[in-house]
């Protein structure tokens, strides 16, 4: 039987208008991909991105859930269960 995530509870937002790292902007650096926390909407860079500000903001604030916010992709992944936790429903 395969694991499922726990943690999917805990989503609170879903979408997003921000379309940027404000954490690379404020640095003047830039990113690869987008990724945001569906707890608190935090929008941050990816584990490609040199600076992982997403990565970051879980391990600060310890929000599991997060999200991508490519063009075409809505998968959610969790931190805590180390997964891929689902897709957002359209």
């Amino acid at each position: 039987m395969s694991k499922k995530c726990t943690h999917l509870n805990q989503i609170k937002v879903t979408t997003t208008d921000t379309h940027v790292c404000e954490e690379c902007v404020k640095m003047g650096d830039t990113w690869v991909h987008l990724r945001m926390c569906m707890v608190c909407g935090n929008v941050g860079c990816c584990d490609s991105s040199k600076n992982k500000h997403a990565t970051k903001h879980f391990r600060q604030i310890h929000h599991p859930v997060m999200r991508s916010i490519e063009p075409g992709e809505d998968w959610i992944w969790c931190y805590v269960d180390e997964m891929i936790a689902g897709e957002v429903a359209a």
